[in-house]
């Protein structure tokens, strides 16, 4: 049964509703009903939420916090019953948080009022489908979710734990059911690679009309069974991405839907909220969602950890500066530090491009090279790359030099190092000037790896799945695994990257 029809009525009303919002107003707003509502908690109770009436009150009663302070000072007595803490009521649901293959995950409450939330979010991906689609028939099929691998666990009556992408396949309503695959059971097989195969058998790939996920992983999923988008979906109509930046791996995705009349549409969904969504075209940035019960905070990311950082929303923040995003949230998060580092692109409406994570650069000699920057110079060297993670390691002459790792899914492009160079060159000023004659800083060496590789390495240290991310920025122990496991590679074409090691 093909529901577009509802959904674009839906769609309208929504479309209409978003045009006619004031960004300052309903942020605002939005923050000033969710301290009313937990203005019994005891978070509420120590912080004032009863006389505070303004952004500008909550921002003086209510400091910036991390996890762990969180975790020390309000949860980890209580857990895992998290009942009238930091939001009202019982949280049923507690979130694994991905992290990456070198941290450590952390458990988020994630409240009714969150899942809510979430499904609105779900449903705005749609509607600005549908607003760059109006013929779509995005309903006539099912949603195909390549979601992570980790079933939900009890901790107590009542009260379960996992990952963002089980939640989710656990908490489907049931009149949604009919449009999403794969049914819990299969949705939760722990064992990834079963699970793969099992759901290569499952999927009715001729009816599906979208497909979401992380890109290394849909990529992973598709490489495996030897297909392409447009062979094994030929009624899609959309790609749903998150998770990671997108740039390194535009290129492979392009060549996979072509001959398709599929588009990508990324989501940024992080397992405190769901942040924003594409309502335009690949880097125009995010549509935040700021009537969805989260209020957002910006700090510049230098004063991140100082003793007064300057705390801007969306009323007085600028496009083109480097925050730190800070959340509070309809499940219990107040002045939250994300982690993310993100840059307005616009206002009216509010949008974003995520720039880095707080802390994590590649900086050896002080070039100060962000995730994003490494990103874009990846998608900038040309070729299609599957995935890749870079670190630092010293030649014998003691300057050091960025040492790439690359998974290509065919033949290693040509000038793949030196288009690599040149681009991060031009994408900082700081790298420019260490790279000058090589002094301070060596050309980048190449070190490519087979399709697959990722994968197997990432199952080595008990990370496989689509919830989990190939670390974009590898320690020194962690370069030197990868490059232990690599395989030595033949010669590659005269320009195409450093000598084989």
């Amino acid at each position: 049964m093909d529901i577009t029809p509802l959904l674009r009525a839906y769609a309208n009303i929504r479309l209409a509703a978003l045009a006619r919002l004031d960004p300052a107003e309903v942020q605002a707003r939005t923050l000033l009903a969710l301290v009313r509502r937990a203005r019994h908690t005891r978070f509420g109770r120590d912080h004032g939420f009863e006389r505070i009436r303004s952004v500008a009150e909550y921002q003086a009663m209510v400091p910036l916090r991390r996890h762990a302070e969180f975790w020390r000072d309000y949860w980890q007595a209580p857990f895992p019953r998290l009942e009238d803490v930091t939001w009202p009521g019982t949280i049923p649901l507690l979130a694994q948080t991905s992290g990456t293959a070198s941290g450590s995950s952390k458990s988020v409450p994630v409240s009714a009022a969150m899942l809510a939330a979430n499904r609105r979010a779900a449903l705005d991906v749609l509607v600005h489908h549908l607003a760059r689609r109006p013929r779509s028939r995005v309903l006539a099929g099912p949603t195909f979710m390549l979601g992570g691998s980790t079933a939900l666990e009890t901790l107590a009556p009542g009260i379960r734990r996992g990952d963002l992408s089980a939640i989710a396949a656990c908490t489907v309503p049931a009149w949604a059911r009919p449009w999403s695959f794969p049914p819990p059971e299969l949705a939760l097989d722990t064992d990834w690679e079963r699970k793969i195969a099992r759901l290569a058998k499952a999927v009715p790939a001729g009816r599906v009309r979208a497909v979401a996920g992380t890109p290394g992983w849909l990529l992973a999923f598709l490489e495996r069974l030897g297909g392409s988008f447009a062979a094994m979906f030929p009624r899609l109509e959309m790609v749903v991405h998150g998770g990671v930046g997108f740039a390194p791996y535009r290129a492979r995705f392009g060549a996979l839907m072509a001959g398709g009349g599929a588009e990508t549409a990324e989501v940024y969904p992080a397992s405190e909220g769901f942040v924003a969504l594409a309502d335009g075209g690949d880097g125009e940035g995010l549509r935040m969602q700021i009537d969805n019960g989260l209020f957002f905070e910006l700090v510049p990311a230098a004063e991140v950890g100082s003793p007064a950082p300057t705390r801007h929303w969306l009323a007085t923040a600028q496009p083109g500066i480097d925050y730190a995003l800070v959340l509070t949230t309809c499940a219990g998060l107040w002045s939250y530090v994300l982690g993310d580092t993100v840059r307005l692109t616009g206002l009216k409406p509010p949008r974003l491009l995520v720039s880095g994570r707080l802390g994590i650069m590649l900086n050896a000699v002080g070039e100060h090279l962000s995730g994003q920057q490494l990103d874009d110079a990846v998608a900038a060297a040309g070729g299609q790359v599957s995935d890749y993670a870079v670190g630092v390691r010293f030649a014998e002459t003691g300057v050091p030099r960025h040492v790439f790792v690359v998974e290509f899914p065919g033949p290693i492009p040509v000038d793949f190092s030196t288009r690599l160079d040149a681009a991060l060159a031009a994408g900082s000023l700081d790298y420019r000037e260490r790279r000058a004659g090589s002094v301070a800083l060596a050309a980048p060496e190449l070190v490519p790896v087979p399709p697959g590789f990722f994968a197997a390495w990432m199952k080595r240290r008990g990370r496989l799945g689509g919830q989990n991310k190939v670390p974009r920025i590898a320690d020194g122990a962690m370069l030197e695994e990868l490059l232990a496991t690599a395989p030595t590679p033949p010669p590659p074409p005269a320009g195409a990257g450093s000598p084989p090691r």
